[in-house]
């Protein structure tokens, strides 16, 4: 069964950090390119970032430049969201999808998400 699986979120104070972890079960990452999309209450989903098969990086938000990065580690199966510096709006649900090889629509395995609170 084709999984994906984020962990890693909570509740933080402003400026705090997080890293949220996507990880697949069912089949390899390494061939796919990893979105990180998010989705705050009342709002539509946005495109947060994406990690290609290749390890291409492309931001779809620029509010997230300068405080968001995303990796990923094949060995585990597994690709992260680093977020530093979070502010308020920030908050959301965030959810990791997969997709072949190129960061593009559509993306077609989504996880469930993780809860992202960021207040003081």
């Amino acid at each position: 069964q084709v999984q994906l699986v984020e962990s890693g979120g909570g509740l933080v104070q402003p400026g705090d950090s997080l890293r949220l972890s996507c990880v697949a079960s069912g089949f390899t990452l390494n061939a796919y390119a990893i979105g990180w999309f998010r989705q705050a209450p009342g709002k539509e989903r946005e495109g947060v970032l994406c990690i290609s098969r290749e390890g291409g990086v492309t931001r779809y938000t620029d509010s997230v430049k300068g405080r968001f990065t995303i990796s990923r580690d094949n060995a585990k199966n597994a690709v992260y969201l680093q977020m530093n510096s979070l502010k308020p709006e920030d908050t959301a649900v965030y959810y990791c999808a997969a997709r072949r090889f190129v960061c593009a629509s559509p993306f077609g395995s989504w996880g469930q998400g993780t809860q992202v609170t960021v207040s003081s």
